[in-house]
């Protein structure tokens, strides 16, 4: 009651990028809680990499079909850290009415090097997923194999505010939407990346995106140092990239090392 009143009052706090920190705990963590305890009991490992305090830079691999990983990865940094992790979206996420909006208030904010470079500049933990839609978006028959990398914009973002980088490898989201197809002139007229077919969406309608029960487990790895670098080395394109294939081979030899522990999908 006294968080509805504050709501009603507008007695509540948001940053310079509409982030609403009482909303996102209140809200969005709560909801999402239950379903990355029970549902798909994640296991973390490596937390104590994620620095307590100041500005760092959370880079993982992507897939799910849709961003639940990054989702799943919010909940569990502030329940095992206590700090917020600030996702950097698609512009497509804020080209949506209402969508756009929300995703700001629950501290996500554009996937571009000035938004980056600000929040890490101020201290905050900052999430990104360089595969994109390319990561999400791919076949089942491509788990667990990383897509490019972009440009290397999270490194130069990284070296200019001299932040570390901590590698995240997840397994367990590639299989809780198998993509099995694609709609892609569907996909066109709707204006999206692609239009996803799994074993159960389309066919069983919404009970189709109930996600499968998929056993997560979640490493986040060594922090790379980026201090011992001037800002001006940002400019350098061959040590962005060296930096950027180290990160990605980081978290492919790791995802590599996971699926050999692991019994089963499901156990």
């Amino acid at each position: 009651m006294a968080f509805t009143r504050r709501r009603l009052e507008g007695k509540y706090d948001i940053d310079d990028f509409g982030f609403d920190p009482e909303l996102t705990e209140r809200l969005l963590l709560a909801m999402l809680r239950p379903l990355a305890e029970k549902w798909f009991r994640i296991e973390v490992r490596g937390i104590q990499n994620i620095p307590e305090e100041g500005g760092a830079l959370v880079v993982s691999n992507h897939s799910g079909t849709i961003p639940v990983d990054a989702l799943m990865t919010m909940v569990t940094v502030h329940d095992q850290t206590g700090r917020f992790l600030r996702p950097l979206g698609a512009d497509l996420v804020f080209r949506l009415p209402l969508v756009a909006a929300m995703a700001r208030r629950l501290g996500a904010t554009l996937a571009c090097q000035a938004d980056a470079e600000r929040m890490l500049t101020s201290g905050e933990l900052v999430g990104v997923w360089p595969e994109g839609f390319k990561g999400i978006g791919k076949p089942f028959s491509e788990r667990y194999k990383l897509q490019r990398f972009g440009r290397g914009g999270f490194v130069s973002a990284a070296l200019r505010t001299g932040v570390p980088i901590v590698p995240l490898s997840v397994v367990g989201a590639e299989e809780i939407y198998p993509i099995v197809g694609n709609l892609p002139t569907l996909a066109r007229m709707l204006n999206l990346p692609y239009l996803p077919v799994t074993p159960f969406f389309p066919l069983l309608g919404p009970l189709g995106l109930v996600p499968l029960p998929s056993k997560w487990l979640l490493e986040f790895g060594e922090p790379i140092r980026t201090d011992a670098f001037d800002e001006a080395e940002a400019e350098d394109p061959m040590l962005v990239f060296n930096l950027t294939d180290q990160v990605r081979e980081t978290i492919q030899q790791t995802l590599f090392s996971l699926l050999l522990e692991r019994d089963s999908v499901f156990g």
